[in-house]
């Protein structure tokens, strides 16, 4: 892959440099700090469109939740949202139900700021939200430690995994039914359409629809990335070898074996990885505050984090080439506001059919990469009220759950693995030939 990418200013040689020397080695190790590494999901919800087809019974699929013991303090006492005198004693500190800390946020709050994080803690503007959030109270949610249950290849594939991927390009995609998506095995063949009418209709559409197509396909990309990057090569003994499958990565995106399909979909893979750092530069304000804190319980270890968090950030508006999404939605008032609604509750959905997924860990990873999304659009959607933001004290206008500054985190750092992966297949390929 070279050159200029669609609907942007901006070239593939210049993000891969970016990410392989900037990005990547930074959010590697933010992603392994206490506040990022645990992520709160239900895997037990229902889907909510079909019958369920049963779980994966393969031993990889599942996924193993951590004991309460192993979380750290701060974090499991976020979410109760309890606020006391009492919450700087060390001796409370270590009931997580007397610790009364709010996850992203400082302790040292006065008691106005207190209350308005209460009030913060009630108020939720469902028009803010792109995603089917997870009631983190709920008995069948539980924390994940990430760096424990990676995303890899399973070996859930089939009709199962098809179903759910049909669904989201069929059904929420903005597409007619008559226009098929390239190499997607469920529909029925036309004969010799190859997939181009698809692209002549994607080309008709105005940018947002067409962006909200690229996203979804830069999704799966990635994803299928992670799977042939971490593939189960052999097991002997008992203990698996995993590393990256040339031939898995060749089947799934060569010109040739893709019919031209394979480069496509890097390119939006490229493409979401420019939108959700638009994103993180956007949101930077809101974490510079001296007020939003990234608490765990331990002072020293959380002041490392934020310091590394807005290093990234740094390095984020340091690059040149954004994708401007002043672009978008930019119409008469009243259309754009009903197009960016469709655009939400379009993408809202496609979180819901995350709950079909078969497999818990593809489902893990599933959520939180969607969630993760979902929470960098609903930021390019805030640019006013990050912008408003007061230094001290919460603002009702714009707020970050701590499960979405951990999806947030967690998502991009899964599309820079994939750029960086996507590197080392090109040198794998070369000494293959």
């Amino acid at each position: 892959l070279t050159g200029v990418l669609d609907d942007c200013l901006c070239d593939i040689e210049s993000i891969d440099d970016f990410n392989t020397f900037k990005i990547f080695p930074k959010i590697q190790k933010l992603q392994e700090r206490d506040y990022f590494r645990y992520y709160k999901v239900n895997l037990k919800r229902p889907c909510p469109f079909w019958a369920d087809d049963g779980h994966c019974s393969i031993k990889d699929c599942h996924v193993e939740p951590c004991p309460e013991s192993k979380i750290p303090v701060g974090i499991k006492a976020g979410s109760s949202n309890k606020y006391s005198k009492a919450a700087n004693n060390s001796k409370e500190l270590e009931d997580c139900e007397q610790a009364n800390k709010l996850g992203a946020v400082n302790s040292t709050l006065s008691n106005q700021s207190k209350e308005a994080f209460i009030d913060w803690a009630r108020y939720d503007d469902s028009q803010d939200h792109f995603c089917e959030l997870d009631d983190e109270r709920s008995p069948d949610a539980q924390y994940v430690d990430l760096l424990l249950n990676p995303e890899r290849y399973t070996g859930y594939k089939g009709p199962s995994a098809w179903r759910v991927w049909n669904s989201i390009y069929e059904e929420n995609c903005f597409k007619p039914r008559s226009v098929y998506r390239p190499l997607n095995p469920l529909a029925p063949s036309r004969g010799g359409d190859d997939g181009e009418s698809f692209y002549t209709w994607l080309e008709g559409l105005c940018l947002e629809k067409r962006v909200f197509y690229k996203l979804i396909s830069g999704l799966h990309a990635s994803i299928n990335l992670h799977l042939c990057a971490n593939y189960l090569l052999e097991e002997t003994w008992g203990k698996p070898c995993w590393g990256p499958n040339v031939k898995e990565f060749t089947r799934r995106f060569d010109p040739v074996e893709t019919k031209g399909e394979g480069p496509r979909r890097l390119k939006n893979l490229y493409f979401l990885y420019l939108i959700e750092l638009r994103a993180l530069s956007k949101v930077a304000p809101y974490f510079e505050r001296s007020v939003v804190d990234l608490y765990t319980g331990n002072g020293h270890e959380d002041a490392e984090s934020k310091a590394l968090l807005l290093d990234i950030f740094r390095d984020t508006k340091s690059f040149h080439m954004h994708f401007d999404e002043k672009s978008m939605f930019a119409g008469d008032k009243k259309g754009a506001k009903s197009l960016k609604e469709e655009f939400r509750l379009h993408f809202k959905n496609i979180s819901r059919i995350m709950d079909c997924v078969g497999c818990d860990k593809c489902r893990l990873w599933g959520k939180l990469q969607t969630q993760g999304l979902g929470t960098a659009l609903k930021i390019l959607f805030s640019e006013k009220e990050i912008q408003s933001l007061p230094e001290n004290s919460p603002s009702k206008g714009f707020q970050l759950t701590r499960q979405e500054i951990v999806a947030l985190v967690n998502a991009f750092g899964r599309l820079s693995t994939s750029i960086k992966e996507l590197q080392n297949f090109k040198v794998l390929l070369q000494q293959t030939r």
